[in-house]
């Protein structure tokens, strides 16, 4: 559980991050780093751009994942770009068309990242090898970080171009 003191912390340390990034594959990596050492129920966190019809992996902090590039439409990250809407999986074992990163994976959150005018830039994704580790309160704190990105992505001439190679953040 993400306490409204934790989520104002949080944030401040993403918005310093952004007065100090001047590219959005860096911005997005330290956003992902300060999530990932404020986050300690998640073992991955994440971002996937949405290109197409595809999403494509961006800046993270985890283990290697050989989803680099996933359709819309396929696992949770596809779902929730095909749906249009966040989800959050308490049990990863329980979902048919689950695409296992890691055999540890528990449970996952993803949450959008829009554009001002609503359209879907990518998402956040976050991964824990503990079932139901993320609730409303991770939503909400991920929706203010992707908000944020989102802003940065818009002030920075939109979507950041597809890069040849995936790093970790």
């Amino acid at each position: 559980m993400i306490t409204p003191d934790d989520t104002t912390r949080i944030l401040m340390r993403i918005e310093h991050a952004m007065g100090a990034c001047t590219e959005i594959e860096e911005a997005a990596g330290s956003f992902m780093k300060i999530l990932a050492g404020e986050l300690p129920h998640a073992t991955w966190v994440g971002v996937y751009w949405l290109r197409g019809r595809e999403l494509v992996l961006g800046p993270f902090v985890g283990k290697e994942t050989e989803h680099v590039r996933i359709a819309v439409g396929e696992g949770v990250c596809g779902t929730a770009i095909a749906e249009g809407k966040n989800l959050i999986v308490r049990d990863v074992t329980g979902e048919e068309n689950y695409l296992a990163c890691d055999a540890s994976t528990r449970s996952e959150i993803v949450v959008l990242i829009r554009d001002t005018f609503g359209g879907v830039l990518g998402q956040i994704d976050a991964d824990s090898d503990r079932p139901a580790a993320f609730d409303h309160t991770d939503e909400m704190l991920l929706e203010a970080v992707a908000s944020r990105l989102a802003a940065f992505v818009r002030r920075h001439g939109g979507a950041p171009k597809e890069a040849d190679e995936t790093a970790e953040a």
